[in-house]
């Protein structure tokens, strides 16, 4: 039996674009309602046998769950930086590889497993949505992400089974420590980090997407509308920004269409080097998060080296099909 990682963001679900778009609101209390809903899927599915390593944010949402869970787990803190920032969720995933845990549930949305494989690239995750900008992470029931998570740990169901590599974006940035995206890496004109959030299409001037999906929101959507393509394609998506080219009428944040002057869109195949230049700032997974100087260089290279993301329904299919939930009446009333 594997340890489990639960990694549950306090400030997902609550930036600016509540206010200036519609996006849902994910508060604390039901983000520990889901955590202890996950327990119950995983005590099911390794009778509590797993281990259970969490990063213990300053609101206690997991310490909390597991406290009122009533079930019987063993269960340890993670050593992580306690900064009230993205750095804890980074250092908690780095513990959590060290540590040896066979799969890891996350709370929160594209930023928040960002983070993690930031931490550990190729980090095996069950992500669950309760972020702003969800297309990594994924709409599901916590109670089987949690059964999904134990069969993973308890060695009944394989990650080679059920899960699969995705896609990532390294960001070499000219004098500074290297940047990832598991969604989109996008350079805008925008002279300050601020409040993260894009949205002021004009200032948009290139996006490298790893997937386009014109059922999402954000940037993949703006692709998506243009070239949709899925996480297994192998290669990715450039857009430039600007004049010449086409208007797309797209949902860049949650209840927000903004009309983007595409010049050229063109597929990058894997291995291939896109470059750019500051000034400007960097966002990955929706979140400006890096400035660049006047004519600082940046190299954005598309590879599969990103988490593997356990897809719970084939895996809660597998383990039927094997009989994992089931016991016989003979074994469990023996002949006298």
């Amino acid at each position: 039996m594997k340890s489990i990682g639960i990694i549950a963001n306090p400030a997902s679900g609550k930036d600016v674009r509540r206010l200036v778009a519609r996006a849902s609101v994910f508060d604390n209390q039901e983000k520990q309602a889901i955590v202890r809903r996950a327990l119950s899927g995983i005590h099911a599915a390794t009778g509590g046998g797993a281990k259970i390593f969490y990063l213990d944010d300053g609101h206690g949402i997991v310490r909390g769950a597991l406290d009122a869970c009533g079930l019987d787990f063993e269960s340890q803190a993670v050593t992580a930086m306690r900064t009230a920032s993205t750095l804890d969720t980074v250092s908690a995933a780095r513990s959590m590889k060290e540590l040896g845990c066979a799969v890891v549930i996350t709370l929160g949305g594209d930023g928040t497993n960002r983070a993690v494989a930031t931490g550990w690239r190729d980090a095996p995750l069950i992500p669950i949505s309760t972020g702003t900008n969800n297309v990594f992470p994924v709409l599901v029931e916590a109670t089987v992400a949690g059964a999904a998570a134990g069969l993973i740990a308890s060695g009944q169901v394989t990650l080679a089974e059920a899960a699969i590599q995705h896609k990532a974006i390294t960001a070499q940035i000219d004098g500074e420590h290297d940047d990832v995206a598991l969604i989109d890496a996008v350079h805008s004109a925008e002279r300050f980090i601020g409040s993260r959030a894009l949205l002021t299409p004009e200032l948009l001037r290139m996006a490298l997407l790893t997937r386009a999906d014109p059922a999402a929101v954000g940037m993949t959507a703006l692709g998506g509308l243009i070239m949709p393509f899925g996480d297994d394609c192998d290669h990715g998506l450039l857009l430039t920004m600007g004049p010449g080219g086409e208007t797309v009428s797209a949902p860049i944040a949650p209840g927000y269409y903004r009309q983007v002057n595409i010049a050229a869109t063109r597929a990058v195949p894997f291995g291939e080097t896109v470059t750019l230049q500051g000034p400007g700032v960097l966002a990955f997974d929706g979140e400006r998060e890096r400035m660049l100087e006047a004519g600082q260089p940046v190299v954005l290279t598309l590879t599969r080296s990103g988490p593997w993301v356990v897809n719970v329904r084939q895996a809660l299919h597998i383990a039927a099909a094997k009989g994992c939930f089931r016991t016989s009446m003979s074994a469990t009333h023996p002949a006298t």
